[in-house]
């Protein structure tokens, strides 16, 4: 079997613009709409979303090399680190403290020239004990020649990494990691013509290829695809998450960096896959940004029209959220907790201030829907 890594071109990547373009586009698209439409919640709500997010990217990023962390201590460490007194303090461990170290120096520090220290010290965080489980790994240094063959592999292996699920592909040799590693760090950092988002998915590639670590080398490259695209949107805060969408399709994943492991050196399949994922990790953030701004928009008409009270506003927000906004004054009653009488107050003051309308069934079973949004507010897809 002959690896990409072994093609004499190596590492001059080719790809299908033709193919690519069209992906991309709508991927950038769908990349300004979610900026865009963050930019207009408020300071606070963007810091809770780029929270969660960074959150999510270092659990599932762990989770699909099978290494799980409590997502509220990563939160936890997260969080002080951001300066949020508020968030609920966790008790983390070191490994949970060294994800979050490569994650926020990756995405934090994206400007920042990307090196083989920089790289080297990551992995390090990862494994503070210098050990992978039970066993003890080579940390803060590239692999050496003792561990040739370095398979690339997924699925359980026993204590003596014999028996293997599944082997990917073979990487480079030891001896030529040093100038292997140089030939991608000068790449990384160069200026071309090269889209953001594009460069993310071949930096990503590229680097799982080289394999330099005896291991993290998985989460290391996701780590740089986060720095490469906080590069692309200028952005220190996240609102997405790429590991999230790869650990739900990680099967898909694992085939698609495979199959570009062995074949020429057009990555346009791995390519296409990355800008799918990507598109689909954005995409869905973008329908949560969607959700909220027609819900905030509603809120300002509602607070306009009446000053809602504690129980009236727990409804209303119930309603927002729902698939239908109606209501009926007993389901507004258990909503509330609280009797049928003042529900009905509160129905019928909401609907003299126009914020919800009778059905058209009349009596006991009448049912209240929300007025209709404005013309100029907000609308789904």
């Amino acid at each position: 079997m002959r690896y990409i890594h072994q093609l004499p071109d190596w590492p001059h990547f080719r790809w299908s613009h033709e193919k690519l373009t069209p992906m991309l586009t709508t991927a950038r698209h769908q990349q300004g709409l979610l900026l865009g439409g963050m930019r207009i919640l408020g300071f606070h709500f963007r810091t809770q979303s780029s929270l969660e997010n960074l959150a999510a990217e270092v659990v599932k990023s762990s989770a699909i090399e099978g290494t799980i962390f409590d997502p509220a201590s990563v939160r936890s460490s997260i969080a002080r680190r951001m300066g949020l007194p508020s968030e609920k303090q966790a008790a983390s461990s070191r490994e949970v403290e060294g994800a979050v170290d490569m994650l926020l120096d990756a995405t934090q520090n994206y400007e920042q020239p990307l090196t083989a220290e920089r790289l080297l010290g990551w992995q390090a965080a990862l494994f503070p004990a210098g050990r992978s489980g039970i066993r003890r790994i080579l940390v803060g240094q590239w692999r050496t020649p003792e561990m040739d063959p370095m398979t690339v592999v997924s699925g359980p292996i026993n204590r003596d990494r014999i028996r293997r699920k599944h082997i990917h592909f073979e990487a480079p040799t030891a001896d030529r990691l040093p100038r292997e590693v140089s030939a991608f760090l000068q790449w990384f950092e160069s200026v071309d013509r090269t889209d953001p988002v594009l460069r993310a998915g071949i930096a990503h590639f590229w680097f799982v290829t080289i394999h330099p670590f005896e291991d993290g080398n998985g989460r290391v490259s996701r780590a740089i695809a986060d720095l490469a695209l906080a590069r692309s949107e200028g952005s220190a805060l996240r609102f997405y998450s790429l590991s999230t969408q790869i650990e739900q399709e990680k099967q898909a994943y694992y085939r698609a960096l495979e199959t570009a492991q062995k074949g020429a050196l057009d990555i346009t399949g791995w390519l296409e896959w990355f800008i799918s994922c990507f598109s689909r990790a954005v995409g869905g953030a973008s329908l949560i940004v969607e959700r909220i701004v027609r819900k905030t928009a509603r809120w300002e008409r509602f607070n306009q029209m009446v000053e809602p009270n504690a129980r009236q506003r727990k409804v209303l927000n119930t309603l927002l959220d729902a698939a239908e906004e109606e209501v009926s004054t007993s389901k507004f009653a258990k909503l509330a907790g609280t009797s049928l009488d003042t529900a009905l107050r509160d129905i019928r003051q909401l609907v003299e201030a126009g914020v919800l309308k009778p059905g058209p069934s009349g009596g006991r079973s009448t049912k209240y829907l929300l007025a209709p949004a404005a013309p100029d507010e907000p609308k789904g897809r």
